[in-house]
Parts: structure tokens; sequence; C-alpha cells
């Protein structure tokens, strides 16, 4: 009998443990984002299982590279390829018993269970786990552990871009078990709002929460009052200041937080994205804010308006670097060929996004980012290449901010370390372009 989780598994509906171990699986092997996975791995489920499923991949993802180097000491030899099911199963119960604490017993139990019986790997999986239990932590907190949950390649990009000291506080971020709070954007009275949540309002104007109910039982959800959204994510779109009547593309509109921004700040938005699906989504919140956007599909490069925009608003996909807190997928899904090959394409985008701003109007690139060629180096190419637009200021002050948020060239560049004493913020990049008039 085979080791594939499909067979191992009997129930229609599976354990916690055995979804948590499909999602590693499936984000590992197909590259897609741990939430573009969950809802379909977790159908069925009960609401606490379904929390725990997540819980435990994130974990397991958060310290996979700490939790490989654990696995290989303790083995006598690397499993084989056929061994790929037990090797998840490890990872998986090393991370419960060891970061999250569950009861070892159960952990160790129901690990084993989900190989076949007769499987080869079932008495490795027992041995190893209760070799866990019994050493307890003591090798997975020394110094040098704690580094290797960052891929070395990407650890090596940060020190050389935001010095080492940053790397190093950056890498300890990603891998804090602490859930990571959130954070809404609030239409109106956000002091009011942040009370009534018992949440705390942050100086860039965000509304912060710590422990919650689910999103769609809180107050204030079902009528539009306020929509989910990174403190750090809500920083591109008030780069344009005043909106007030101004036209304004989000180009890469979807889901819509950045959109929704706009039009509470007055503009009149064209929401534009290639995918229909993410367009629908985008629509499902508008709808839920009782807001109003002309939508529409339709790729940035293929895209075209006479007289263009007085305000681009250009969210370039991106590696997504900066997430890492959230997503710690993106560590083991990215490559640096890829982020090579995104910054070529996002050239394409940047360069149609200044044809559709008007003379005098304002073109704001950002990407969720922490690599200079989706960011810094974009920023200088571009003024390079169109000479007729100039960088506009920024006042981080302004923004809620210090200037340690503003790189030397000018730009706007956050990170994990950010506000690190009230729980970060996602790794932004932004840079604000003027076109002469």
């Amino acid at each position: 009998m085979s080791d594939n989780p499909e067979t191992a598994v009997e129930s229609s509906i599976p354990s916690a443990r055995q979804a948590a171990i499909t999602l590693i699986s499936r984000v590992l092997d197909t590259s897609a984002g741990l939430d573009e996975v969950l809802d379909e791995t977790v159908r069925g489920m009960e609401a606490r299982e379904r929390r725990f499923a997540h819980t435990i991949a994130l974990a397991t993802l958060r310290h996979k590279g700490s939790l490989e180097q654990h696995l290989k000491h303790l083995l006598d030899r690397p499993l084989p390829r056929s061994g790929r099911f037990a090797h998840l199963i490890l990872l998986s119960g090393m991370a419960q018993i060891i970061f999250l604490q569950s009861p070892a017993h159960a952990v160790v139990n129901e690990h084993v269970e989900m190989l076949p019986e007769g499987s080869k790997f079932r008495g490795v999986v027992n041995a190893i786990l209760r070799k866990v239990d019994r050493q307890g932590a003591t090798r997975l907190t020394r110094p040098d552990m704690a580094r290797r949950d960052t891929p070395l390649w990407l650890w090596k990009r940060w020190a050389a871009h935001l010095g080492r000291s940053n790397a190093n506080a950056l890498a300890a971020a990603h891998r804090d078990d602490t859930p990571t709070p959130l954070d809404l954007t609030v239409r109106g009275d956000a002091a009011g709002w942040a009370e009534r949540l018992g949440g705390e309002l942050l100086s860039t104007g965000s509304v912060r929460l710590g422990s919650h109910a689910a999103v769609p039982e809180m107050p204030g959800y079902a009528e539009g009052a306020w929509w989910v959204q990174d403190t750090a994510a809500t920083l591109p779109v008030r780069l344009f200041g005043d909106l007030q009547g101004r036209s304004l593309l989000d180009a890469c509109a979807a889901p819509g937080g950045k959109t929704a921004q706009a039009i509470a700040l007055g503009a009149e938005v064209t929401a534009m994205d290639r995918s229909g699906r993410r367009l629908e989504v985008l629509q499902r919140n508008l709808d839920r804010l009782r807001m109003q956007a002309t939508v529409v599909r339709a790729d940035l490069r293929q895209f075209s308006r006479d007289g263009g925009f007085d305000a681009v608003l250009l969210d370039a996909p991106c590696s997504a670097t900066g997430t890492i807190r959230r997503h710690p997928e993106i560590a083991w899904t990215r490559t640096e060929g890829d982020v090579q090959g995104i910054a070529e394409q996002q050239r394409m985008m940047i360069g149609k996004a200044t044809a559709l701003v008007r003379p005098g109007g304002k073109l704001v690139y950002c990407t969720c980012s922490l690599e200079p060629e989706e960011g810094e180096m974009q920023a200088e190419w571009l003024l390079q290449k169109f000479p007729q637009f100039t960088r506009a200021a920024i006042d981080p002050v302004a923004l809620g901010l210090g200037p340690e948020a503003i790189t030397e060239a000018g730009d706007l560049r956050t990170h994990a370390g950010l506000m690190a004493d009230r729980g970060g913020m996602d790794g932004f990049f932004a840079t604000v372009m003027q076109r002469a008039a």
C-alpha cells in the first residue's frame, strides 16, 4: 500500500492534522499561496478544526528551515523519495510538539496512524516524534537555528540591501508565532471603532486588533463601516494627497482595499484587474461597503483611455517578500530567479502606467516586496526612462511614521521592524512620480 495521503486518509472530512499536511504539501509542491488552498482543503470541517489546521500549517512553514535542520540531525539517513509524505508528517508533528506545545501522545498517535498499515515509515515517524518530545526544543533555540527559517539567498539579499541587523530583525519577526494582528481601515470614526472593537488606533490611522471574532461576525462588517487592510497597504493611496473629484486608475485593483480607500477620499475610481475571479471578490467587497467604481477587466499592458487619469496607482504584482510574516510559505516558494523575472514584467507595466497619467498628474508605483529590483531600482529606471516624471517628496509625519520609513532617495520603505512594539507591519515600497504639466 502506498504512503500517499490520499490513500491514508479514509474519511471524506479530514482531521485538522490531516488537513494541515495536505495544506503544506499543496503549498510546497505547487507554489500556491496558503490562503488559496485553505478553503478547499478544510471544507466541511468545524470552525475550530479549520483554525487548528491553519495554525499547524503556519507554524510548520514558518519554522521549516530549522525543522529541516533538526530532522536531519535526528535521522540516521535521509528519507528516500518514497518517504515524502512521512517527511511532511514529521515536520508537521515536530512543529506541533515544539512550537505549538500540543500533547505529544496525541501528535504521535495520529501522525503514525496517517500512514497505511505495513508502511516501513511508521516506525520512523513514531521513533522520531517520541525523541523530539523527550529532547524538547533545546537545539532549536540556538541562535544559529533562527536564521535557518529564512532561506540563505533571501537573507543575503536583505543584509546587502537593508543591513545585517535589519535582516536579522526581519528573520526573527517572520518566525514569531504570535498571531499577526488584524488591521482595519475605517470609513468614518476610527477612534470610535477602535474603542468599540477593543482595538488600538495606530498613528497611521488604522485600527489594530489583537484577538477578535471571525471577521464577518464583527460589529460594523455587514454595514460596511470598515475593511481589512494591513496598515502598510494603506499608505500608497495617501501619497496622492487630495483626491476629491480626481480621476484615479487602480491598475491592479483586486481585492479592492486601495480602491475603497480612494473612493472614500472622494476619487472617481476605475478599478482594473485582469482576473475575472479576483474582480468578483472586489465587486462583492464594494457592494458590502456600499461603494461604486467603474470596474474593468483588462490587462494594464493592453489598456488605453483617451485623456488618461489624474492619478494612476500601480500596485504591481511582485514576489511579496514583504508579507512573509503573514504568509510564511512565500519564503519557500520563491526563488531569486523569480525576483528577476517579475521585475522585467513590472517594467512593461510601469511603462504603460506612465502613458496613462495626464500632464500634471501623479503615478504611485508600489509593491509589497522587500527586494530592490521590485522597488528602489524600478523607481530609478522610471526616472531615467521617462524624463517627464520627477520624484515627489514624501512626508513621513503626515503618514504617522518616522524618518526611518523614508529611503535616502526619498521613497517609502516599510518592513516588519517598523512599529515592532505594536506588532509590526508588512514590507512595502512606494514612490510618487509627478508628471510635468
